[in-house]
């Protein structure tokens, strides 16, 4: 996955002895954020390295899964953000990058002469379709995971998503 090489040691592990051995308080969890941290950078590298023969980031990618889960094909630019919790110019700079693609096109809201959407094209389509069987092929970079594990995971990690007011409890 990566051009460098692997660490000869833990780097976890290795902050974790450090900070217990400087007396701080919550080692462990230290150890589990900056665990997530290193995970969401490799997992970050794995789903590129999967989406490159797209020309797809995952922040791309995930656009196009949200476009294609909506009813019509189509969301305002505004629904987009929210339900990806990213920025407004984060969606304006995926969408213009999906547009020049010929992956999205801009029209009109039907009913909100403020609002833009963004729908989803064929060509669009064809390509969400090619680049979730690659990310599914790489199993999402999360190669040492099966199944049961990645579950557990998702659950572990709720109550952290609940606690940040990620979704309603």
């Amino acid at each position: 996955m990566s051009d460098e090489p692997a660490l000869p040691f833990d780097p976890v592990a290795a902050a974790r002895d450090n900070w217990t051995a400087r007396g701080w308080d919550l080692p462990d969890v230290m150890a589990a954020v900056t665990s997530v941290a290193r995970v969401q950078q490799v997992l970050a590298r794995g789903c590129d390295d999967a989406l490159a023969p797209f020309d797809l980031t995952f922040a791309r990618y995930e656009v196009l899964v949200l476009l294609t889960f909506s009813r019509t094909g189509a969301l305002p630019l505004g629904k987009v953000g929210e339900r990806l919790q990213v920025s407004p110019a984060s969606v304006t700079n995926a969408v213009d990058r999906l547009e020049a693609s010929g992956y999205v096109v801009r029209e009109p809201h039907p009913t909100d002469g403020r609002a833009t959407l963004a729908r989803i094209t064929e060509s669009g389509a064809v390509v969400v379709g090619g680049a979730t069987t690659a990310l599914t092929a790489a199993r999402f970079g999360v190669a040492g995971l099966g199944d049961a594990e990645a579950r557990q995971l998702v659950d572990l990690l709720r109550p952290v998503r609940a606690a940040a007011g990620d979704f309603p409890t």
